[in-house]
């Protein structure tokens, strides 16, 4: 039996992996739709989900939006490198910029920026704004650094948990 053990050391075995990869890829599937799939019953397989839920693997479930439907189809990654790197200071800018609805990630980096943002607006004006009115002024900004997406080749939500088949 595969078991994937994580930071928390919670076993996972197969039953537990499969279940994780049933609901990334449809959080929308019933426990009645679960226990098919798995040919497992309704009560053990409720009781995974509920265990999976408490111990933190399942965050929380969302529905994915067609950003070109929403008016949020220019995505740009901008990197940004503070004047001065203080605990508080970068505590500081993490802090505020997640506030901004445009920023749908933000990662905080080792090497010549200290982080990327993953905007999302309507258009460049859209963004010249988000940039003019909000992240520049933010304190202690010392460079930005915006690469505009093209195309996207591939953009997943799910990670692929591996399992044995029997």
């Amino acid at each position: 039996m595969n078991y994937l053990i994580s930071e928390n050391m919670a076993l996972l075995d197969n039953t537990d992996l499969k279940i994780l990869n049933l609901l990334q890829m449809n959080a929308r599937l019933t426990i009645k739709q679960l226990a098919s799939e798995l040919q497992k019953s309704h009560t053990p397989v409720f009781e995974r989900v509920k265990k999976l839920e408490e111990r933190g693997y399942i965050k929380r479930y969302v529905a994915i939006l067609d950003a070109k439907l929403i008016n949020r189809q220019l995505k740009a990654f901008t990197h940004v490198q503070l004047k001065e790197h203080s605990q508080k200071i970068l505590s500081e800018f993490e802090k505020e910029v997640v506030k901004f609805h445009e920023v749908m990630e933000c990662y905080h980096m080792t090497g010549a920026f200290d982080f990327i943002l993953k905007i999302a607006v309507k258009d460049m004006e859209a963004y010249h704004e988000f940039l003019m009115q909000k992240l520049s002024k933010l304190p202690d900004i010392g460079t930005l650094q915006s690469f505009f997406v093209m195309s996207e080749a591939k953009h997943e939500t799910a990670y692929l948990l591996e399992y044995n088949e029997k």
